[in-house]
This record gives structure tokens, sequence and C-alpha cells, in this order.
């Protein structure tokens, strides 16, 4: 089993910056995928970011420039660097792990954001 623990939501003001950790435990394997998806109220759950295990990254054309995913590998952690915020990427931040074709969830961290 997998367990996936999120930190570092809140609230800031537009332009402002937030640092999202999602530290992943239990079975791990060497080659995984970690990412983060958002789900705004009434829309579906999209990927924010994801990068593998090598470093590879993609990213949603909406932050492209602003995010910045990130991973230690030796403490099976994930970030997701935040800058120059907008209020439309106020949502519930979740983190994704697969591997194996299995795909686990953390609980979600909110991220609001003032204009």
């Amino acid at each position: 089993q997998v367990q996936l623990v999120e930190s570092g939501g809140g609230s800031v003001q537009a332009g402002g910056s937030l640092r999202l950790s999602c530290a992943a435990s239990g079975f791990i394997y060497s080659m995984n995928t970690m990412a983060w998806y958002r789900q705004a109220p009434g829309n579906e759950r999209e990927l924010v970011a994801g990068i593998t295990r090598d470093g590879t990254t993609n990213y949603a054309d909406s932050v492209k420039g602003r995010f910045t995913i990130s991973r230690d590998n030796l403490k099976n952690t994930v970030y997701l660097q935040m800058n120059s915020l907008k209020p439309e990427d106020t949502a519930v931040y979740y983190c994704n792990l697969e591997q194996r074709q299995l795909r686990y969830w953390g609980q979600g961290t909110q991220v609001t954001v003032s204009s």
C-alpha cells in the first residue's frame, strides 16, 4: 500500500507564491511517476504537472513558466513551486503517484488565491 501526505497549501494574494510538498511512503517501486492535479469547484480534476523518476517533466499550458515540479527520490517526495499565482489557480491540489499501472492519491490541500 502507498500513502501520500501533502502539505503547503494556504491562502495568498494574486502574484504571490506557495510551495506544495507530498511525501510518499509504503511500497514505492523504483519506476514511478509523481504528479500534481487540481480540482476547482464545479470543474473536473486536471493535471497540473508531472515528473518521472529520471526528472522528465510536463506541465499544463495554464501553469507553464509559473509552476515548477521537482522531486527528491531519496525522500520519495515531490514538490510544486507555484509563483505568480492567479485567482484561477484556486483549487484543491492533489498529489498523485502512479506505479505498476496503479494510481494513488493524497487527501488534497486547498490553495486559495485572492485578487
